[in-house]
């Protein structure tokens, strides 16, 4: 299920810690670095030492590590639950941009970061993770939100080619009338029920819906294996003189790459000199895919100069060869392309690579993402639609072209993830938790509460991918013609349409929508080192 270049773990160790001194953390850098924990002989149950070692995990790579108690303090043998051991050591770490921790979420009791996936399971993170980041998914294949100007007005957001919705004739603008039989699905109380309905773990979903064009239709969807194909729609528009393009993509998953080149050359050829990059669902996936996207957007000047820098808590910064050998990392194999292991004999444990090996110095040329041109795209400017759920490798692909090139953001403040990970296999799980930060090439990052826009408004989902007249793209194509967003009354029906008929939802309301609605879609920046022994 996950990329083959994943680390797994050939043998759990479970350890416990002796007494190891810990702080509150108030800063987004990690503090000074701190002695690994002196490790014993452990005993106790499967559950137990599972427990242990999410802790030890933690303490050692988490991104904030130093603001965890010690052991003693923390006791995660005393939670009930993995999850709970987890939410809890998220806590500490506290943002004093907002007094809060960075992965405190108002609307849930789950951190906003980090989770686990549980490989024999199929429900949770596993599923979104799956569908979101690696190639295939086995879901109804569709996704659906409230139209900013109502509370009943539920759509179809966005619909994956091939799935079993698209099959049942399900595309974006759909307004659903009836879930299982259903028909009341106001917000917020009809949030919960619509989560089991679509988003969990059912084999089918029975929908009413008025297509696009208003004609009533029912379809009974399943549960299906089917490719991702993260682009949902592209498209070239005449705007003036200018060639406009416009990407709409839902994911940085590991199978992209030809299919990005494609529209990329095909912009090229059609002469696009601004693009619009549709990321309003986009809640990351993987680095490489990022940096690809990144390199076929950016000036050729910029080949060689840094993109951005990953940077990893000053214990794993500063670790010592001693130390290395101590590490919990050296229970991480560090596979080759192929995912088999990589002997290197004169490493850590004298037989495999693993990720003690590695340099986490954000010095070192591993953490240095430099710029590397490709395709023959050239542009003016690009423009990024973004929403509360662009997250993660979204904010990343934005954060690293904005201080090359003309970068206009219209919608809503983006999640707010500057971190990363890779996962970290215990037992019979993955663990995901924040390892790394990245900042672009003048140091700027650390927007915990979201990247700004330039333009704010919300989305109007009744409108098909493309319309001209959906309310942000049209900011977008009025930019592009006049060199700012200032609309006048006659400018487009999507923009001048208001209602009074019902509550319409503020930003602040469908930023909490974006919390509440699907909470388990993966929002993630995974890294996958391909460093080579």
């Amino acid at each position: 299920m996950r990329n083959k270049r994943f680390l797994y773990l050939v043998a759990l160790g479970f350890l416990s810690f002796g007494a190891t001194t810990g702080c509150k953390k108030s800063s987004a850098t990690p503090d000074e670095p701190e002695t690994p924990p002196v490790v014993t002989t452990p005993s106790g149950t499967r559950d137990e030492l599972t427990k242990d070692s999410i802790f030890l995990y933690g303490k050692e790579l988490y991104y904030w590590n130093t603001s965890l108690p010690t052991y003693a303090a923390f006791n995660p043998r005393g939670f009930s639950s993995n999850e709970a051991e987890l939410y809890a050591m998220t806590q500490y770490s506290l943002d004093p941009a907002t007094g809060k921790p960075y992965e405190y979420v108002s609307t849930s009791g789950e951190p906003k970061y980090s989770f686990f996936d549980y490989t024999a399971a199929t429900a949770g993170k596993t599923g979104a993770l799956k569908a979101d980041v690696n190639g295939s998914a086995n879901d109804y294949g569709f996704s659906v939100q409230y139209n900013y100007n109502s509370t009943t007005d539920l759509r179809v957001k966005y619909v994956y080619p091939s799935s079993s919705a698209a099959l049942q004739g399900l595309t974006r603008g759909c307004r659903i009338t009836s879930v299982n039989g259903r028909t009341d699905l106001t917000y917020p109380g009809a949030i919960n029920f619509l989560n089991n309905a679509i988003f969990g773990t059912n084999a089918t979903v029975t929908l009413a819906f008025n297509d696009i064009g208003g004609n009533p239709k029912t379809a009974v969807v399943t549960r299906s294996l089917y490719t991702i194909n993260p682009i949902l729609f592209t498209n070239v528009y005449t705007v003036g003189t200018k060639k406009v393009g416009y990407i709409v993509f839902n994911s940085f998953t590991n199978n992209a790459s030809s299919a990005i080149n494609a529209v990329f050359s095909n912009f090229a050829t059609q002469g696009v000199s601004e693009l619009v990059i549709d990321l309003r669902y986009n809640g990351g996936g993987y680095v490489s895919t990022a940096t690809e996207m990144i390199n076929l957007v950016a000036p050729a000047r910029e080949t060689g100069n840094t993109m951005f820098t990953s940077y990893y808590n000053n214990y794993l910064q500063s670790i010592t060869t001693a130390q290395r050998r101590a590490s919990v990392l050296a229970h991480q194999p560090l596979l080759d392309d192929a995912g088999k292991l990589q002997t290197f004999t004169s490493g850590v444990n004298g037989k495999y690579a693993t990720y003690a090996d590695l340099n986490y110095s954000p010095t070192a040329a591993d953490n240095i993402e430099k710029f590397a041109k490709s395709g023959s795209l050239t542009l003016n400017r690009v423009y990024f639609i973004v929403t509360g759920s662009t997250a993660s490798a979204s904010e990343l692909t934005i954060n690293s072209l904005k201080p090359v090139m003309d970068v206009k953001l219209i919608g809503r403040t983006t999640y707010g993830k500057p971190v990363g990970f890779f996962p970290i296999r215990i037992d019979k799980v993955d663990m995901y938790i924040p390892e790394f930060e990245t900042k672009n090439k003048i140091g700027a990052g650390g927007y915990y509460s979201g990247l700004t826009v330039d333009k704010e408004s919300p989305e109007d989902l009744s409108k098909a991918w493309g319309d001209e007249t959906e309310t942000l793209l049209a900011y977008a194509l009025l930019y592009a013609k006049n060199g700012n967003f200032v609309t006048t009354a006659a400018k487009t029906a999507s923009l001048s349409t208001s209602t009074t008929a019902v509550p319409k939802l503020s930003i602040a309301e469908l930023r909490e929508l974006d919390e509440k609605l699907d909470p388990k879609g993966f929002k993630g920046m995974v890294m996958t080192p391909h460093k080579k022994f």
